[in-house]
């Protein structure tokens, strides 16, 4: 896996008005359940949708990949897209908030991505 993959995602999700994405580069730590996770928030349940399916597509159009599972679409309050080694996790705003996804992988190094 290169980091281009990564990009794909990221602009993806940008594409789509995705606020604060980062990757989390979890490989150092070893036990993790996947090499990567990217994260990004928006502020609508609709918004969360779109994200998620726009990578879903430029993951397939780009990188040949489909996604494996995905949960969370029904509520939208928080879409998780395995890729195996990426995991994409799309959330409402107040929901990322809550969760601090970011702060359970505080050693993780960490990539921001902007427009």
């Amino acid at each position: 896996m290169d980091n281009s993959t990564l990009k794909v995602i990221a602009d993806a999700m940008l594409d789509k008005k995705a606020q604060d994405v980062i990757s989390l580069d979890l490989r150092p730590i070893g036990t993790a359940i996947s090499d990567y996770f990217i994260v990004c928030n928006s502020d609508s349940a609709p918004a969360v949708v779109a994200i998620a399916d726009n990578v879903e597509e430029k993951m397939i159009e780009k990188c040949g990949r489909k996604v494996i599972r995905t949960q969370g679409k029904e509520n939208a309050f928080w879409v998780i897209l395995d890729y195996g080694e990426i995991v994409v996790h799309v959330f409402q705003t107040p929901y990322r908030s809550f969760y601090r996804l970011e702060d359970l992988w505080a050693d993780a190094d960490r990539t921001v991505y902007e427009e």
